[in-house]
């Protein structure tokens, strides 16, 4: 069945959305918890969760059911009229931002992540006077829509496809492990700003009119850590600069929470660890652990309110569909219990030290590092810092061959490849995953590890 089935995505499937990680692809046929299953029932520990989409697990039995539920009582509705979830899920996200950030705003629905980075960027154009410069971070990714692309550091997505008018200025990202040479951190993470900073000290370095008293660039697209960059986390003393250079200059800062909310760091956004107040605040993703399409973001009413952003400002048919907003209201319901984030803390802390354990005894892993359960493990050479990106390839195919051994049984381990020069483990387990599946992916790596060097 495999052969057949694969001699007929080979013929009929476009491959312009898809990676194939493995020669032949891998098909996988079930799923539960933390784990995928292919044909032969083989388990493999899925430490990728899907980018990050299944925050709470496959077949999460609680979000599962109020899915079926909607679906017996307003499965569909067409976008003109109103359905209950959608208003409670506005409120619910609104109010939870106001508490945060001190800011009255208001939420727009759209179906995934790249297409609310593009009504993200109709609202800031329609705030700056329809200025379509931003600036974004090297190594930030925001879609690969023609305007998320625009703003997404990686040329290769916008290659084939011309030149946009939305366009970003990259800035380097605050990377602990890259930093300078002789700088703490901090230190590498105040230069950062300073030197970003620096742009607006005359109107030639090509950004500001001090005369009018405006910037060229309307906002700055931000993801708190870097999803497809590697997980990178910055130092905690660089975005409250950043946001005061932003604010001096008249700057909106929008946040992109669609691989890292949704309690992946153990709080709803990941921005709250960092102590700034956004303009705004993309998302995707998790709201509905993938088993809906449905994004969206939040603004300041400045930005979003009726009379600035009309009806008709932007649509889309299947957004704010009842089913998602159903799966998206109990996801945010459920972690709002019982000292949701601190599990997720907890886990993150255990996993993060099993690392570091690793670490002491494979020294290609040349950094680790993580907030919550959004983990990284950095695959070097042998001087533990020059990227060998030869050797996680080895590590994933080995993982998808689904010959790892656990307990006496065959078992596969599911990762995602990630970093500016893709040598970077990026783990988003499932936040429901148990301490137990913590020690066996441990045991699991370990092992992957020690393979892969020896097939080298």
């Amino acid at each position: 069945m495999s052969a057949a089935m694969l001699a007929d995505e080979a013929k009929y499937c476009s491959f312009g959305d898809t990676v194939h990680y493995v020669n032949p692809p891998k098909i996988f046929t079930g799923c539960d918890g933390s784990y995928m299953f292919d044909a032969a029932g083989t388990p493999y520990l899925d430490l990728q969760m899907w980018y990050s989409a299944v925050n709470f697990g496959y077949k999460n039995p609680r979000l599962t059911a109020v899915m079926k539920k909607q679906l017996d009582e307003l499965p569909q509705v067409a976008s003109q009229y109103l359905h209950p979830t959608k208003i409670e899920l506005a409120k619910t996200i609104a109010q939870d931002a106001e508490r945060k950030f001190g800011h009255a705003g208001r939420v727009h629905f759209n179906v995934g992540g790249s297409q609310s980075i593009e009504d993200s960027l109709k609202i800031v154009r329609n705030a700056s006077n329809g200025k379509s410069l931003m600036f974004a971070f090297e190594g930030g990714y925001h879609g690969r829509t023609l305007g998320a692309s625009s703003i997404t550091s990686s040329y290769r997505y916008r290659r084939r496809y011309g030149h946009f008018s939305d366009r970003a200025h990259f800035i380097p990202f605050p990377y602990p492990f890259r930093r300078k040479p002789g700088m703490t951190a901090e230190e590498y993470a105040d230069f950062l700003v300073k030197d970003f900073a620096r742009l607006f000290e005359t109107e030639y370095h090509g950004v500001w009119d001090p005369k009018a008293g405006q910037c060229e660039y309307a906002a700055f697209y931000a993801e708190a850590i870097q999803g497809t960059g590697g997980y990178v986390v910055p130092p905690r003393n660089y975005f409250p600069a950043l946001k005061k250079v932003l604010d001096q200059y008249g700057i909106l800062l929008v946040i992109d929470e669609i691989q890292m909310g949704f309690y992946r760091t153990g709080k709803l956004w990941a921005i709250e660890h960092f102590d700034v107040k956004p303009d705004m605040i993309v998302f995707g993703k998790a709201l509905t652990n993938g088993m809906n399409p449905l994004g969206g973001l939040w603004a300041r009413e400045e930005l979003i309110n009726p009379t600035v952003f009309p009806p008709g400002s932007t649509h889309s048919t299947f957004a704010a569909n009842p089913l998602g907003t159903a799966i998206g209201l109990e996801t945010l319901r459920m972690t709002s219990e019982d000292n949701f984030g601190r599990q997720v803390m907890e886990r993150g802390a255990y996993f993060l030290e099993g690392l570091r354990d690793l670490q002491k005894r494979h020294k290609e892993i040349g950094d680790v590092d993580g907030l919550g359960l959004a983990l990284r493990a950095e695959i070097c050479q042998e001087d533990g810092f020059a990227p060998n990106r030869e050797l996680l390839d080895k590590m994933v195919d080995i993982g998808l061959s689904g010959d790892l051994e656990y307990q006496g049984k065959k078992v596969g381990l599911v990762l995602d490849v990630g970093g500016y020069y893709k040598n970077v483990i990026t783990f988003a387990p499932s936040l429901m995953i148990s301490f137990a599946e913590i020690d066996q992916a441990m045991v699991l790596l370990d092992q992957l590890l020690t393979r892969a060097k020896r097939a080298m």
